[in-house]
């Protein structure tokens, strides 16, 4: 093989290591504003929950999960949590 097609593949192999290492960078950030967001929502939901109820500040898992098991089932549950969640939709 000629000299200068071997430093020419050497070249392209390199920068496609680089370019795979860019991706693998872009992927890990793009997981990181994922998981920042989701960590957000969630602690904005906890307060907004906290707000409401005060009393699930002191509830483990379990106790508020079985809170809202029996909340979900109330007359007219089905309703409010759609219509709450239509009116989410439109933001």
């Amino acid at each position: 093989m000629d000299k200068s097609l071997e430093v020419k593949r050497d070249e392209a192999k390199k920068k496609a290591a680089q370019y795979e290492n860019q991706v693998k960078i872009l992927l890990n950030k793009q997981r990181d504003a994922e998981r920042h967001a989701r960590n957000h929502r969630l602690i904005v939901h906890g307060a907004i929950m906290e707000g409401v109820f005060p009393f699930t500040a002191s509830m483990d898992g379990e106790a508020i999960k079985a809170f809202l098991i029996a909340l979900s089932r109330l007359p007219g549950a089905t309703e409010a949590a759609e219509k709450a969640q239509n009116a989410g939709d439109g933001e």
